[in-house]
């Protein structure tokens, strides 16, 4: 249905397609306070397409959103803060025709370390992948 990819496999293979899409899944919430990839360096940016709210409701139009923008043979990789959201993400793409999925395992920010602190473990900033605040 679809792969899961570290967040470094997940910017070469972007890297490596120039047809390749990366969708950030997370809230406009997060993307304003944590962060986004930034993917200028390799000429792309992310689809930011949150699949729920701030408060966790769902969002019904992901899939038609997504869909707008991105065919369901293009190679799609689904990043949230930790995996999960993206994965889920990708088990709706799966459902409408998406061809080509990849979840980014770790995600944006990653599970926390034993003081619950993000970024320190795993995820895209733990790996000092590109990112910028907006």
């Amino acid at each position: 249905m679809f792969r899961e990819l570290s967040p470094p496999e997940t910017y070469a293979a972007l890297s490596e397609d120039d047809t390749a899409v990366l969708i950030d899944c997370r809230s406009a919430a997060e993307w304003h306070f944590t962060g986004i990839p930034d993917l200028s360096a390799i000429g792309k940016k992310p689809l930011l397409v949150a699949i729920a709210d701030e408060g966790g409701r769902p969002n019904p139009d992901f899939v038609s959103q997504v869909s707008e923008t991105v065919d369901v043979n293009t190679p799609v990789y689904v990043i949230c803060r930790v995996g999960g959201r993206s994965a889920n993400a990708c088990r709706m793409l799966a459902e409408a025709g998406f061809t080509t999925l990849a979840n980014v395992t770790e995600g944006f920010e990653g599970r926390g370390n034993e003081s619950g602190h993000r970024n320190l473990v795993e995820g895209w900033k733990f790996h000092g992948l590109p990112w910028h605040q907006s």
